[in-house]
């Protein structure tokens, strides 16, 4: 029997606010002693009142914008009851039946494919506090820092359908969240929170079955992890003829690399929902939400659309290109400067008709290359960049016109990259500006065919991939500053 996979994932995201959801204590619980953000509203108090954050409705606004949610005009606060140690007040104050938004969608690209993936629900809620467990002792700490902190629960269709598509999601997810500036969204600091549902069922059945809660993953490789392991695990019961029939919680413990059964799942009416009623209703009116409308920047999607349908760039591209904005502005800015200099070209005649695609593409490779191969290395943020935008673009006008070959680019890149240092400075201190007296370069092809009188005669005898090390031979002699496929052509015309 064929099966197919049925995710759906519940997201919370900390939202970046100076204070608490419904307090004025910091909204701070990082690199701080435990218990210092705390008051008695955010500690829970007998007869305190809250007052909710007007910029954490704005964030939770912007984001089911951002997510193109329906706004829903009147929205309300309940009291979700439960005991829990790291809860002080025996119930949190979330958003049961009037959310800010319903039925929106994240559109994600898998490969050259794009996808939706639907949005059930965006509401608001207080963080818990932030239990923690001693190595060997029998007891835990209760850190109220936390508690109290607002946050978005952004709660998906079940339209995934492999743990693949649920790490893209969250990947997409995270970066609109950052495009909009309103989370760290940082899975490691507990800022995004996933908690990942899963079922499985008979290929083409249009039935949904009992599904399971995996929790406690705290990265977006281990909920791919997590996801992969228990589809494993529920096929093994489906073949077994005992498919899962109860709703439980299974705990990702990820240093095992296994789900672990840690409790049966509460239903809706086992929280006992009540209207908030110390929180007067929330009313969104158009002028209200267009305001917060007015505030959004070109998202992640658009701008992957964007640079696919006016650009020329394939999907796979602009996904890469979109990962960081400070990656995006520096690749349109340099595409910028690139036009600008076609554009000022008296003798347009000099120029290839195809010159600023052939630009675009380059600029791409140099980027997605040679770019973020130093970032990786050095561990910088792309925020970070000392390069300028028009030192890139003068860097890859001079490969375009071969004043320097691609080696000598890259040595010119790792410098500008450490120092931001102007591309034509670097290419003179280095003396790395390519050879181009056709009499000079004949001379060392000719020293090098003398030296390798074997070589030679082996690519004479039919071994043409001995030609690649003629070639590495004169482009060492002349420090990479010999254009390697006029060396190839001179070669071949000399030995050939």
């Amino acid at each position: 029997m064929k099966l197919e996979t049925i995710i759906g994932l519940e997201i919370h995201v900390q939202l970046n606010t100076k204070s608490k959801m419904f307090c004025a204590c910091s909204n701070d619980s990082d690199q701080v002693k435990p218990n210092t953000n705390v008051c008695p509203i955010c500690m829970g108090h007998p007869g305190v009142l809250p007052v909710t954050n007007q910029q954490a409705v704005d964030h939770a606004l912007l984001t089911a914008l951002a997510l193109h949610c329906k706004i829903n005009e009147h929205s309300k606060f309940d009291r979700k009851n439960y005991f829990y140690p790291d809860l002080p007040k025996g119930y949190q104050i979330s958003q049961l039946d009037q959310p800010v938004g319903e039925d929106g969608r994240l559109i994600i690209t898998i490969g050259e494919e794009r996808k939706r993936i639907g949005i059930t629900r965006l509401h608001m809620e207080e963080d818990a506090a932030k239990l923690t467990h001693p190595q060997g002792a029998d007891y835990s700490l209760v850190d109220f820092n936390r508690a109290g902190s607002p946050l978005i629960e952004i709660v998906t269709e079940p339209d995934i359908r492999t743990p693949a598509e649920a790490r893209i999601f969250l990947t997409d997810l995270k970066l609109l969240l950052e495009y909009l500036d309103i989370s760290d969204a940082d899975m490691e600091k507990g800022n995004l929170r996933c908690d990942a549902n899963i079922s499985l069922r008979p290929e083409g059945d249009r039935k949904f079955y009992t599904k399971t809660e995996i929790k406690n993953m705290n990265s977006f490789r281990g909920v791919e992890r997590a996801l992969t392991f228990e589809i494993e695990r529920q096929t093994k019961l489906w073949e077994a003829g005992t498919p899962p029939d109860k709703l439980i919680t299974m705990r990702w413990l990820d240093d095992r690399g296994i789900t672990k059964e840690e409790r049966s799942k509460e239903e809706q009416q086992d929280y006992r929902y009540f209207p908030e009623p110390d929180l007067a209703p929330l009313h969104f009116t158009e002028e209200y939400i267009s305001s917060v409308e007015a505030k959004l920047p070109e998202l992640p999607d658009e701008k992957r659309k964007r640079f696919h349908q006016e650009l020329g760039t394939t999907c796979s591209q602009a996904v890469t290109l979109t990962y960081s904005q400070s990656i995006a502005d520096f690749f349109e800015n340099t595409i910028t400067e690139l036009s600008a200099w076609v554009a000022s070209q008296e003798d347009k005649s000099a120029l290839d008709d195809k010159t600023e695609k052939k630009l675009l593409q380059m600029t791409v490779n140099w980027i997605t290359t040679e770019l973020f191969m130093l970032l990786k290395e050095s561990q910088t943020a792309p925020e970070k960049i000392k390069i300028s935008p028009e030192n890139m673009a003068e860097l890859v006008k001079m490969v375009y016109l071969e004043e320097i070959n691609s080696s000598a680019a890259q040595q010119v890149l790792r410098v500008m990259f450490e120092k931001g240092s102007d591309p034509s400075q670097v290419v003179q201190e280095k003396n790395l500006k390519q050879m181009n007296d056709s009499s000079e370069i004949e001379s060392i092809v000719e020293k090098i065919v003398k030296e390798n009188e074997q070589a030679v005669a082996d690519y004479q005898s039919g071994n043409e991939n001995v030609l690649q090390f003629l070639v590495g031979q004169v482009m060492k002699e002349t420090k990479g500053k010999v254009n390697p496929k006029v060396a190839t052509e001179m070669l071949k015309k000399m030995i050939g």
